[in-house]
C-alpha cells in the first residue's frame, strides 16, 4: 500500500510515505517559535501546524514520487497530545481520506513510538519491554503482541524529558533542555551532589521526577552566584546521572520481573548517549537485547505513525471519518 502518515501531536509538523514495504520519505518541520518561551505554547503550535501542514505533506509526497491520487490509506496521530495540534493533523488527514474515499486509521502517539524501532529494519518481536521516554511521556510498556499492550510503569508527575527542560531552564540553558544538559554534563562531575532517585512503594516500576527537579532547585538556591556559575556543569552531570540511572534500574527490574529478553527504547530522551551507554553495558552483563532507533526517529516523527498505520491497514483495521482527537488518552 501507498500510505501517508501525519504527526502533529505537539510542536513538530511531520509527514511520511510508506511505499513498497519501506519508508519512502520522512519530513519533519520543527517549530522554533517556542524557543524563546522555554517550552511549547499550545496556541502558537496549532497556528504553526496550520501554516506548515500542506508544505510538509507536499514535500513528503514529492520525495517519494507519489501523487495524492495514488494514495491508498492515511494514518494519523489522534492521541494523546495538544488538542489544537492534534486537530490540525487529524482534520487534514480526514480531508484527504474523504476526498479520495480512502481508509483512515488513527494512531496512538505512544504506540507510534513503540513501532519506531521497526521502521528501517526488523526490530524487536513481542513479547518485549518498551521504554518510552520523552518530554511528555515516561512509561514502561509490556508489548504482548502488536496492538496488545500493558503499561506496567508510568510517571506519577513529570516526564523525564520535562525534567530535563525544567532543570535546563534553572541552569540558563537553551530549550530543548535534553541536548543542552547532555553536552554540558560531559564537562562536569556527576558525583558533585547527591540527588534523589524517585521511588514509588506502591509500584516500584513507576517513576517520579518532581522530587529530583526540586532537589536541583534547592541546591542551586543554597549556593552563591559564583559557585552556580563555576559548578553549572557539575550540577548538570549530577542531575543527568540521577535521572538516567532511574530509567536503567527500573528497566532492569521490569525485564527480570516479566522474564523478557528484549528492551526497546523510544522517544526523545532515547537520543541520550549516556543512557544508551549504560543500557548497552547492562545488556552485555545481563544478556538481553537492546534496541533503539536512529535519533531522527526518536523525536516526534511521522515515519513511526505510518509504520503503525501499515500494520493496521494491512489487517483491514480502520477508523471512522468521525474520529476526534483524544488529548489525554492513555495507551
Amino acid at each position: 500500500m501507498k500510505i501517508l502518515g501525519i504527526e502533529t501531536s505537539c510542536d513538530e509538523t511531520a509527514a511520511a510515505i510508506w511505499l513498497d514495504q519501506k519508508l519512502a520519505s520522512n519530513v519533519i518541520a520543527s517549530q522554533e517559535e517556542h524557543n524563546i518561551f522555554g517550552g511549547v505554547v499550545p496556541e502558537i503550535a496549532s497556528r504553526a501546524h496550520v501554516r506548515l501542514i500542506w508544505p510538509v505533506v507536499e514535500q513528503a509526497l514529492n520525495e517519494a514520487n507519489v501523487a495524492v491520487s495514488e494514495l491508498e490509506g492515511i494514518a494519523v496521530t489522534y492521541a494523546p497530545g495538544l488538542a489544537g495540534s492534534l486537530l490540525v493533523g487529524l482534520n487534514f488527514a480526514k480531508a484527504i481520506a474523504l476526498a479520495g474515499n480512502l481508509p483512515l486509521v488513527g494512531i496512538h502517539h505512544i504506540e507510534g513510538h513503540i513501532f519506531s524501532n521497526s521502521v528501517l529494519h526488523a526490530g524487536p518481536e513481542p513479547p518485549f519491554l518498551a521504554l518510552v521516554i520523552s518530554g511528555g511521556h515516561t512509561q514502561l510498556t509490556l508489548v504482548k503482541a502488536w496492538g496488545n499492550y500493558e503499561v506496567i510503569g508510568r510517571t506519577r508527575d513529570d516526564a523525564v524529558g520535562e525534567a530535563f527542560d525544567k532543570v535546563a531552564k534553572m541552569l540558563d540553558l537553551p530549550y530543548p533542555g535534553g541536548p543542552a544538559i547532555e553536552n554540558l554534563a560531559k564537562k562536569g562531575d556527576s558525583q558533585y551532589v547527591s540527588l534523589p532517585k524517585g521511588k514509588i512503594k506502591s509500584n516500584p516500576l513507576d517513576f517520579s521526577y518532581s522530587g529530583l527537579k526540586t532537589a536541583v532547585l534547592y541546591h542551586l538556591q543554597s549556593i552563591d552566584q559564583s559557585e552556580r556559575l563555576t559548578r553549572k556543569a557539575d550540577v548538570a552531570a549530577s542531575f543527568q546521572e540521577a535521572a538516567l540511572q532511574v530509567l536503567v534500574d527500573k528497566s532492569l527490574l521490569a525485564l527480570d520481573k516479566h522474564k523478557l529478553q528484549q528492551l526497546a527504547l523510544s522517544g526523545g530522551v532515547a537520543c541520550n548517549g549516556l543512557l544508551r551507554s549504560k543500557l548497552q553495558q547492562a545488556s552485555k552483563k545481563y544478556g538481553f537485547e537492546l534496541f533503539y532507533p536512529p535519533s531522527v526517529l526518536c523525536t516526534d516523527n511521522a515515519a513511526m505513525i505510518v509504520r503503525a498505520g501499515k500494520f493496521y491497514l494491512e489487517q483491514g483495521v480502520t477508523s471512522p471519518y468521525s474520529l476526534s482527537p483524544k488529548p489525554s488518552m492513555t495507551l
